[in-house]
């Protein structure tokens, strides 16, 4: 972080600020965020400096069709699986690169069930993945939230938002270098 950035900073805007140091963009896939984490990322006078845009594949035929995310990996594991949201942020750097090379791309992404239904045994309401694709590797967290479905969408833009902060400042716990 900047040393005169506040620590209540906005994460939005210390995203930005974050990106801008590394010289890297930013991409977004999102699903059961709505495009609430793009929206949060456009807030920011000056973002298009740094965002490139977003897809919102809500649909399942989305996901596959604009994200590249596998029938396979959607029947073995399900729209909501660190595999699928591994595969949504994957999916957005290469579909979002033109001018800008993937290797400078961070892709971030959001797949859950918000609520109030849909959700299952297995799969309950607030159930969210969000998954995180960098040039070093990539890597999924889950998240249950017990929000409504407003708070599920905006707890998990939330966090989506808070693994980039944290990946750009090199505090991330965990990124997987397999995939």
């Amino acid at each position: 972080m900047n040393s005169q950035e506040p620590l209540n900073t906005p994460l939005e805007i210390t995203i930005g600020t974050l990106l801008r140091q590394r010289g890297m963009k930013l991409v977004v896939a999102e699903s059961c965020t709505g495009g609430l984490i793009s929206d949060r990322i456009t807030d920011v006078p000056g973002s298009s400096d740094y965002y490139l845009g977003g897809v919102t594949a809500y649909a399942n035929e989305v996901k596959r069709r604009v994200l590249g995310v596998s029938a396979e990996t959607l029947r073995s594991y399900g729209a909501v699986s660190g595999e699928t949201a591994i595969e949504m942020a994957r999916g957005a750097r290469f579909a979002l690169a033109d001018e800008t090379p993937v290797s400078s791309i961070l892709g971030i992404s959001a797949t859950g069930i918000a609520g109030p239904s849909g959700g299952s045994p297995d799969k309950p309401v607030g159930l969210v993945w969000i998954g995180l694709s960098a040039p070093e590797g990539e890597s999924a967290w889950q998240f249950v939230w017990e929000f409504d479905r407003s708070g599920n969408k905006a707890a998990s833009a939330e966090q989506a938002i808070r693994l980039a902060v944290d990946y750009l400042r090199g505090t991330l716990s965990s990124i997987d270098s397999n995939h």
